[in-house]
């Protein structure tokens, strides 16, 4: 599984989350604490808004613990908001297109978790995103994947129904399949302005999502950037964050939880 870093607040300069702390997500890519593997060693980027609505971006095969050019750059980029990812392939190839974030438009787009049994429906989930979009898919991965079809269920409108909708057609057609696998969906979503982070799964084994605010922002991670759990929060299993800039975060808790509440 990937490990992964969202920043939404006053600008602040990348190194001083993506590799200053103890815990950086860079010390992570070699020696990841809560995910299954402890090396997320293929490939990495980073993704962030500068003086343009859209993002810009940077994203290498290499891993984030080798890559100079990634220490340089985050010591001189200076962001609202950022996102960074180290990854953990899980079944396509190791490219440079098939490295998070990524972006379309104003959005930017970042993913742990796998579809199970992806090969299976590949091509049916394919078929479902439209030819607009479809014609900006560059990678291979399930993470573009769903990501390109929750744009075509309205995403810029509602993020949230955009990917419960996306995440309700993928189970559909894990069970047409007989896929037994377990689809588990931890993500963050950003247009720059606005995050929604997600921490779902069918099985109930979603990968790890914390957070923490601070007068600067908000920042989103995997695990701890610090080593410490002291100051953050966990996202509920199910649940759902959003914030915008200059507000709090706010948690939506799982249907069920919200009803016996």
């Amino acid at each position: 599984m990937c490990r992964f870093l969202a920043y939404l607040g006053e600008p602040v300069f990348l190194n001083e989350l993506v590799c200053a702390p103890t815990h950086s997500l860079v010390h992570q890519s070699l020696h990841a604490a809560e995910a299954k593997t402890e090396t997320n060693g293929d490939g990495f980027g980073i993704g962030w808004y500068g003086e343009h609505a859209e993002p810009g971006l940077y994203r290498d095969i290499c891993p984030a613990w080798s890559d100079e050019n990634l220490v340089n750059l985050c010591r001189q980029v200076r962001a609202r908001t950022f996102f960074a990812h180290v990854r953990a392939a899980t079944g396509t190839a190791t490219t440079r297109a098939n490295c998070h974030p990524f972006a379309h438009g104003r959005h930017l787009f970042i993913h742990n978790g796998q579809i199970g049994g992806y090969h299976r429906i590949k091509r049916r989930l394919d078929a479902l995103i439209p030819d607009d979009l479809y014609d900006t898919r560059r990678g291979s991965t399930d993470s573009e994947a769903i990501f390109l079809l929750a744009l075509a269920n309205g995403l810029e409108a509602d993020p949230v129904g955009a990917m419960e909708a996306t995440c309700a057609t993928i189970r559909g057609l894990m069970q047409e399949a007989r896929i037994t696998e377990a689809f588990r969906f931890t993500a963050v979503l950003t247009d720059g302005e606005s995050l929604t982070a997600f921490r779902w799964a069918c099985d109930g084994r979603p990968p790890s999502l914390y957070y923490r605010e601070s007068e600067r922002g908000l920042t989103v991670v995997s695990e701890p950037i610090d080593g410490c759990k002291e100051g953050w929060q966990v996202v509920p299993k199910g649940g759902t964050l959003r914030a915008t800039r200059g507000g709090r975060a706010n948690v939506r808790l799982p249907r069920a939880e919200r009803a016996a509440a």
